[in-house]
């Protein structure tokens, strides 16, 4: 079977040495879309190493710090881990913040798969993973669930219940995104070099009129969008962040969010104004102190 899942969960967990300069935060900023306008103090501070508040750094970054393109994705390389990339996809993303990041530093991630499950059609590999500054402490910790079509069926459980959707009224915040067309060009240059998102004609293999864009480039904007309009600007408040990574979304295309304020935290979901609302990100939920 190409999941051998008790080889898989009995790997020992992988350390990966991580580093990242300024310039690799500023450019995973303005892949986001920061620096719009180009003179607005709270753009810069995403963006140029000079703001006299420092350069921020919102806490997605760490998931692609060091340029791998994802810390925590070495699930692919695990023993008893044998499929077909064009079966897997990036179904959800959590993580907590212990310390903000800083702008430059050298890290280590330790990561490990925590669970296998069995949804029938499919299977969903948990993996865990935790940067850990130079001293040992941790920064922040991440899980991602990656889908793998048709390896379900071997026996094992379900995993966890799906969470309850976004309150039943009206959000409290609307927001609409504007994303360019060369935005996925751009945040490839995070690490992230799936031909999905570049490639015309692997996009129309995988059935896409045409490249589409990173999800957690869509998530990081999320964040982003929060941070600046309900956090004052200041990403060193987020503690945690969390989404589920529902449909595709385009490059050009306007990313509709709708905000509400809970009393757990700021629930959100994304859409694709342009296609009737077409669901994006779901279960999504960012809390602050």
């Amino acid at each position: 079977m190409p999941i051998d899942v008790g080889k898989v969960l009995s790997a020992p967990p992988v350390r990966t040495d991580v580093v990242w300069s300024e310039r690799d935060v500023r450019l995973y900023h303005l892949a986001l879309g920061a620096g719009v306008p180009e003179t607005d103090p709270s753009e810069l501070r995403y963006v140029f190493e000079g703001h006299p508040r420092g350069l921020q750094v919102l806490p997605t970054f760490g998931v692609v710090a060091g340029g791998t393109g994802g810390v925590g994705f070495q699930v692919f390389d695990l023993p008893g881990v044998d499929v077909d990339l064009a079966k897997a996809l990036h179904g959800g993303q959590e993580i907590t913040v212990h310390h903000p990041l800083p702008a430059a530093a050298r890290a280590t991630a330790v990561t490990g798969v925590s669970a296998v499950y069995d949804k029938g059609g499919a299977a969903v590999i948990v993996q865990d993973s935790t940067l850990l500054d130079a001293g040992g402490e941790p920064l922040i910790s991440q899980r991602n669930e990656i889908f793998v079509h048709g390896e379900g069926g071997f026996g094992g459980t379900r995993g966890p219940a799906r969470r309850p959707g976004p309150p039943d009224r009206e959000p409290d915040l609307l927001l609409d995104i504007p994303t360019l067309r060369q935005q996925a060009l751009l945040y490839r240059l995070t690490g992230d070099w799936n031909p999905l998102h570049a490639d015309p004609g692997a996009a129309h293999r995988a059935g896409y009129d045409r490249p589409i864009l990173h999800g957690l480039c869509s998530f990081g904007m999320v964040v982003k969008a929060v941070t600046d309009r309900l956090l004052d600007g200041d990403a060193s408040a987020i503690t945690s962040c969390r989404t589920r990574f529902a449909g595709v979304f385009f490059p050009g295309e306007r990313l509709r969010l709708r905000i509400w304020d809970t009393p757990d935290g700021y629930r959100l979901t994304a859409t694709a104004a342009e296609r009737a609302d077409a669901p994006v990100l779901t279960d999504a939920r960012l809390t602050a102190r």
